[in-house]
């Protein structure tokens, strides 16, 4: 065979490889429901977009928010394990194309005495030897069987699946520092309002204190409403320690020692909840990161099964080398030649470790399989609870503010009508509870109001979206 027909043969064979497979679409083999439960059509709201944190109207959350995005070690650690999927890619695609190396060698061989032996280049009559020689080799196996280009396909999966985990720890990040701030927002409302209640249980013991030393009241309500101060100053650090811990979790989120945060600059009323579009369950699977990295990864294991099958196949390697060499460096490029070689290989007994290996590669397959399914559900579950806490939120607000505002009504006329003689302590006592329980109730649902709006921006996937496919079958998913 004549060097150009070589040529050819190796031509054809890099075109057959170029010309490899795309890898069939992953199917979850689950349907979506229609709607929401109890939502016969979504709500018609814009979908979340990728900045949904700004929707609050907080500017200091908008500012944590970006520290977290430039701090975060979790997000940073996750950008890493993107540069290495990358080079895993790279690593992966390389066997599609030859591989060339070049050498250059040289060699110096004297023989100190005697008369030397057939293995040497130098003998009694010639007791120096020198040379050098260079070498251009080029090594390929003809991917027949689609091994190699199915490797590169579970790499290049494997790599977007890594993008989606970046998301996804993004979201988890981002949700959590909105989730930490608006918790700091609610204690220290709570603190707040601990500090007024005890300024007026302290108004009324100053009241009851005068009556009992003027002999109109008795030891007993004196002791009642001393009882209550205690109880309402033990509420006050106790709600300023839950504060100080929900700042140290926020500034963990943010990658920074608590004494870096900033103070708040806002109350938890100031922080308002969008209205929150949620689509159809099936738009779920474009938008959620965590079942786009859950598809990758079964697509990836797809080809890991085609790479396992085509081991068991013949292998076809071609070779070429263009060299030279001689005794002098100045005539290294006069005496050239070239070498192909091609080699056949074919497995004949491995005590089955090559259809373990297929078989292994099926059963992680079918793994990843359920695990797509998994995270299909859990994803519908998510939107499903986040829908259900904000409607139960709504339901109960509109009677716990009017609750807060009748307490209210009935502790100021159970104090005028106490300092009147007109009521009894007990009555006093029983209204200053319920005020109290009231308004700690009225915060507790102002937050998970807030925090239901941040559940389902997560739920939703955050406005994140599957990328557009590449332009090419080789370019790796972004």
């Amino acid at each position: 065979m004549t060097l150009p027909s070589r040529l050819s043969v190796l031509s054809i064979s890099l075109f057959i490889a170029a010309c490899s497979h795309k890898l069939p679409p992953v199917q979850s083999g689950l349907q979506a429901p229609g709607a929401w439960q109890g939502q016969a059509a979504p709500v018609q709201q814009p979908l979340p977009q990728q900045d949904w944190w700004q929707q609050f109207s907080s500017v200091q959350l908008n500012q944590l928010i970006e520290r977290a995005q430039r701090n975060s070690f979790d997000l940073a650690a996750a950008t890493a394990r993107v540069r290495q999927a990358q080079a895993s890619a790279v690593i992966a695609g390389a066997p599609l194309l030859p591989e060339v190396t070049f050498g250059l060698d040289a060699s110096r061989q004297r023989l100190l005495r005697g008369d030397g032996f057939e293995q040497l280049d130098a003998s009694s009559s010639e007791r120096t030897s020198t040379s050098f020689n260079t070498r251009l080799s080029a090594k390929y196996e003809i991917d027949f069987w689609g091994g190699n280009a199915a490797a590169r396909d579970s790499a290049e999966q494997e790599l977007g699946a890594s993008r989606y985990d970046r998301q996804t720890v993004a979201l988890t990040l981002l949700s959590g520092v909105a989730n930490s701030y608006l918790q700091s927002l609610a204690l220290a409302e709570q603190v707040r309002i601990a500090r007024l209640n005890l300024a007026n249980a302290q108004d009324v013991l100053r009241l009851v204190q005068t009556r009992y030393d003027s002999g109109s009241a008795t030891a007993l309500e004196l002791a009642q409403q001393r009882s209550l101060v205690a109880g309402q100053a033990r509420q006050v650090p106790l709600f300023e320690q839950q504060l100080q811990e929900a700042r140290v979790t926020l500034a963990a989120l943010l990658g920074e020692p608590v004494q870096q945060l900033p103070p708040t600059r806002e109350s938890i009323g100031q922080v308002r909840w969008p209205e929150i579009g949620n689509g159809v369950p099936s738009d779920l699977l474009s938008r959620r990161p965590d079942i786009a990295a859950a598809e990758a990864r079964l697509a990836a294991a797809q080809a890991n099964v085609q790479v396992a099958r085509a081991a068991m196949l013949p292998s076809l390697t071609l070779g070429a080398d263009l060299g030279s060499g001689a005794d002098t460096f100045a005539q290294i490029l006069r005496s050239p030649y070239y070498t192909l070689t091609a080699g056949l290989a074919a497995p004949v007994f491995n005590n089955g470790r090559l259809s373990a290996e297929r078989d292994k590669a099926q059963g992680r397959q079918d793994e990843l399989l359920q695990n797509y399914r998994s995270s299909i559900v859990a994803g519908f579950a998510d939107v499903e609870k986040a829908l259900n806490s904000i409607s139960g939120v709504d339901h109960q607000r509109q009677w716990q503010d009017e609750e807060v505002e009748q307490a209210r009504t009935a502790f100021t006329l159970s104090e005028s009508r106490y300092r009147a003689g007109a009521e009894t302590l007990l009555t006093v006592l029983e209204t200053q509870r319920t005020l109290y329980q009231a308004q700690d109730q009225q915060v507790q649902l102002r937050l998970a109001r807030l925090q239901g709006s941040v559940a389902l921006y997560k739920a939703l996937g955050g406005g994140w979206q599957v990328p557009a496919p590449p332009l090419s079958g080789n370019d790796p998913p972004q």
